[in-house]
């Protein structure tokens, strides 16, 4: 009696712990690539606070869009982002390749100016960009359009990946990217 207690707590343990939100995400995450490094030091871009002059020198460096991820402390999707896929270096490598990446905090009194060269505080940024959830990313192209937003965590590193290849083929003219994904889910017979 005492072994099958036993086997069932650890069965219920189990079963709790996949239960958990971005668990086996995470667990995936790792089992996929072990080699990580700092998200919010080799991820992201060392930010100016002029998005007008940082889209210039993306445009001169060649990249495709500037990337923005809304994050808000106490943010645990963001931490999830942060700690399972932004810190990935083959991530980082490809983001870095193709986009300059910053942070705004939603409620962020940090001041900035937009890209049309406007003083503006991160908060004032993220009311103006109708971005009231943590994480959103959001591309914008060369011009400081936005081309493509994605509000919430992405389920893998692979995802994430995809959509840097999305944007940076210019993908997302021809489509939205649910149903690049799932093109691309069906080119591979999955």
């Amino acid at each position: 009696m005492k072994s099958l207690c036993r086997n069932l707590g650890r069965a219920l343990l189990a079963i709790t712990l996949l239960c958990l939100p971005g668990f086996a995400i995470a667990q995936g995450a790792v089992a996929q690539n072990s080699t990580t490094r700092d998200a919010d030091t080799h991820f992201f871009d060392a930010n100016t606070g002029d998005l007008k002059a940082e889209l210039g020198e993306a445009k001169v460096a060649g990249k495709k869009a500037l990337l923005l991820m809304y994050e808000q402390e106490g943010c645990p999707g963001c931490l999830f982002m942060k700690q399972n896929i932004l810190n990935r270096v083959d991530v980082q490598d490809l983001y870095h390749r193709h986009f300059v990446s910053f942070t705004v905090d939603i409620n962020g009194s940090v001041p900035l100016k937009d890209f049309a060269g406007r003083d503006i505080t991160e908060k004032a940024l993220a009311i103006r960009s109708k971005t009231r959830a943590t994480p959103t990313f959001v591309f914008h192209d060369m011009t400081g359009t936005e081309i493509v937003r994605i509000t919430g965590t992405v389920r893998d590193t692979g995802e994430f990946k995809l959509l840097g290849e999305f944007v940076a083929s210019g993908a997302y003219k021809l489509r939205p990217f649910a149903e690049h994904k799932q093109l691309q889910l069906k080119n591979k017979g999955g």
